[in-house]
Parts: structure tokens; C-alpha cells; sequence
């Protein structure tokens, strides 16, 4: 393993860049990552090479993005509008914007959902907000408030740690120390702030987050829930409310603010927030940073984008939903319950490796055979260990599942 040459830690992206090996330097240099794709049908790929290959790097978990509904929304809103309308949402925007934010409040019921351009920009014009006490059904103590971020949270909500210490602390807590998380809420009670939690609903490397629980733990401490469910959007749920909606009973709970992908699962592009009233809706239309400075999505695609949400409400969702679950199923049974999520209602397998030579041998074996994976190092699973992503899909055929199966056998008869 060599260690790339950097100037001594001087701030935690120094300090991360310093314990990085160059796996992904190798990963890419191999072929285990930075496919270039030229074309696809259902989940094999065409590269850049000529080959082809059966790919399980993707996140639309229900491939939604090929339906031809979605493909036609899209040219027709080409064909009247061109390739973009280039103006921040608040002052123009096109129909279908309005159309998309009435769907998702069908969706999900009882809520206000405000569409972003990504669920990145999402956390980064609503967690200010809701830090400031500017959401009228997020209220924030007199003392200000206190973040408290779960360590395996997603990157996007951690890099914005800068921005949210000019609110107020900033800290991380651990799902599996309870103890340390209450010591946190005491804390923060005892200084008359307001503790906000950051999880995720479904970890992109892995596991569910009981969300309920959470709700539970903090709401006695006056606190409030902020989970990023881009990985949970869609899979489950009726109409594909997702896993942390879901987990809620189908309805937002006070003191709970979610967030969701439109671009994953759901099949289009974007983010959503949802929010309890129509005030706190305002709020975020009138000041949250990117829809008052930044792009909207681009007009193709939030027409396709509204093509998906009707998806959703028609009954097209629940069916690709068995088949997801259905493959996830097999796919434990070819893998022998051997993978991180195997048996949960996630679409997200993984094969862990100690040790990430071990990992990165077994995902060059996958590439030869023909199956394209998400290899990951530090900083995205622990120092020195190595993880290898399986998205799995509704489209995937069972032959599909066993070639990949087949290929990691020896990986993991090794362990």
C-alpha cells in the first residue's frame, strides 16, 4: 500500500487526504471504476472498448429512467423548450415544476415537498434554514441550536460542517453508542439549544437506520430529525414514499424533516424536501441559497421527472418493487447470506474485505468476468478495509445476478 506525499494534517480534508492510499488511483487505472459507457439495454453496458459487460454500479434501483414514458416526456419538453430554461426557479420557471411538487405532495401526504436541483443542494439551502429557526414548524431554542451529525452519514451533509458551525456546535455521534448520543442531548438541553440529528434513512454502503427510534430518542430533548433518504426513495412504501417515510407510519411526524433523491429510484433528476406546512414551503422558496441563485433542472428532464412521480402513483412503482426485492432475494441465496444487507429490505449489497488488497483483487476478478461494481476505500468505508458495492435493480435478470455471484465466489470462499 503507498501513501500518497502530502503536507502535515493541518484540517480534517488534510487529514484525509494524508490516510488515503492510492487504491482508487489503481481502481481507475484497472478498469474497476470510471467506466466509460457508450450504450445500454436494461443493465448491460457497452464500454468504451467494444465489450460489454452486466453493470450493478447504477442507483436507479428500479431502472425507471429507461421507460418510455419517461423517454417521450422528455423529448416533448425538448421539442417546446429546448435543452434548458436558464433561471433560478424563483423567478420563472416551467410548468412543470409546479406540476412535479403536486405529485410528490401526493406521494407523500400531509407534506410540502420543495424541489432541488440535487439532494447535495438541498442540505445546503435547507439545514441553514432550519438551524437559524427560520422554518416556523422547526423552532429553535433561545440558545440556538446544536448539530449532531451520525458518523456514517452521507458526505454531502458532512462537508457542510463548516457551514453549519457559524449556527452553532457541531458534533458527531455513533449509531452503536446510545450512551454517547444521550450525553450529547444532555449537553445540549443543559446549554438551552436545540439538538438537530443528521442520519441517513439508507446508508450508501450499507444498513437501515431505525429513524422512528432517533425520532424517539431526541424529541425529549426538544430535538429534531433531519434523515437524507436518497438511497431509501422509492424502493418501498405505497406510491414509493420510501424507507424513512414508510418507517414514520406514511406521514412526517413533527420535528422531522426528510429529504429525499429524485434521481435514483425515483428515475428523473433532482431532490426533494419535505417540510411540514405550507409556511416552512415559503420560507424555502423565498431563501434557501440554491433555488434564489442557482439553476433549476434542466426542462428535459423535469418533464421526465413528472413522467417518473406519475409512475409512482399509478401503480408502475409497486410492480418493479416486487421485482427488486425479488432479485435482492436471489441474490442473497446465490451469495449465501455472505454480503453486508443480505435479508434487508435494502438495495444495496456489499462484499467487505479486511483488508483492501483482498478487495481490490476480488474486484478485478469481477471486471474480468464481466461485472462492473463500485469498489470503495477510505475515506468511504474504514482505513485500510475495502467494500465492494453491489446496487442491485428491478431489471437485473436472475442469469445476470448469477454471473456476478459466480464471480465473487471465490472472494468470498476465501474469507
Amino acid at each position: 500500500m503507498t501513501q500518497k506525499t502530502v503536507a502535515p494534517p493541518s484540517n480534517w480534508v488534510a487529514a484525509r487526504i494524508s490516510k488515503t492510499s492510492d487504491m482508487l488511483d489503481r481502481a481507475f487505472d484497472r478498469g474497476l471504476t470510471g467506466h466509460v459507457i457508450t450504450e445500454r439495454n436494461g443493465k448491460q453496458v457497452r464500454l468504451a472498448d467494444d465489450s460489454t459487460a452486466i453493470e450493478f454500479v447504477s442507483c436507479s434501483y428500479l431502472g425507471l429512467e429507461q421507460h418510455p414514458e419517461l423517454v417521450e416526456a422528455a423529448h416533448d419538453a425538448l421539442r417546446r423548450f429546448g435543452v434548458h430554461f436558464s433561471i433560478a426557479r424563483n423567478r420563472a420557471r416551467p410548468a412543470y415544476l409546479p406540476e412535479l411538487e403536486d405529485l410528490l405532495g401526493e406521494i407523500y401526504p400531509g407534506t410540502r415537498a420543495v424541489v432541488f436541483g440535487t439532494v447535495s443542494s438541498a442540505h445546503l439551502g435547507t439545514l441553514p434554514l432550519l438551524g437559524a429557526g427560520a422554518l416556523p414548524s422547526y423552532p429553535i431554542a433561545a440558545g440556538g441550536v446544536t448539530f449532531l451529525v451520525e458518523k456514517t452519514a452521507h458526505a454531502s451533509m458532512q462537508v457542510l460542517r463548516g457551514v453549519l458551525e457559524q449556527l452553532g456546535p457541531v458534533r458527531r455521534f455513533e449509531l452503536n453508542n446510545p450512551d454517547g448520543l444521550t450525553a450529547e442531548l444532555r449537553a445540549a438541553a443543559a446549554a438551552n439549544r436545540t439538538p438537530v440529528l443528521l442520519v441517513d434513512g439508507v446508508g450508501s454502503m450499507g444498513g437501515l437506520v431505525d429513524v422512528r427510534a432517533l425520532h424517539d430518542t431526541v424529541t425529549p430533548y426538544g430535538g429534531l430529525l433531519y434523515v437524507d433518504d436518497a438511497h431509501g426513495t422509492s424502493i418501498t412504501g405505497k406510491h414509493g414514499a420510501g424507507y424513512a417515510f414508510e418507517a414514520f407510519g406514511g406521514e412526517l411526524p413533527p420535528g422531522v424533516l426528510i429529504t429525499g433523491s429524485l434521481s435514483k429510484a425515483f428515475g428523473g433528476i433532482g431532490g426533494v424536501a419535505l417540510v411540514r406546512d405550507e409556511a416552512d414551503l415559503l420560507v424555502l422558496r423565498k431563501f434557501a441559497n440554491p433555488l434564489v441563485f442557482g439553476q433549476s433542472v434542466p426542462v428535459p428532464m423535469l418533464a421526465a421527472t413528472v413522467a417518473a412521480a406519475r409512475l409512482h402513483l399509478n401503480g408502475e412503482v409497486a410492480r418493479r418493487q416486487e421485482l427488486l426485492w425479488s432479485n435482492a432475494a436471489v441474490f442473497d441465496e446465490l451469495t449465501n447470506g455472505a454480503l453486508v444487507n443480505a435479508d434487508l429490505r435494502c438495495p444495496i449489497r456489499g462484499a467487505h474485505f479486511d483488508d483492501e488488497e483482498r478487495a481490490f483483487a476480488a474486484g478485478e476478478r469481477l471486471r474480468d468476468a464481466g461485472v462492473l461494481i463500485l469498489p470503495a476505500f477510505y475515506p468511504t468505508v474504514a482505513e485500510g478495509t475495502g467494500l465492494l458495492r453491489f446496487a442491485l435493480s428491478s431489471l437485473h435478470t436472475r442469469d445476470q445476478l448469477a454471473a456476478a455471484a459466480a464471480a465473487l465466489a471465490p472472494a468470498l470462499d476465501g474469507k
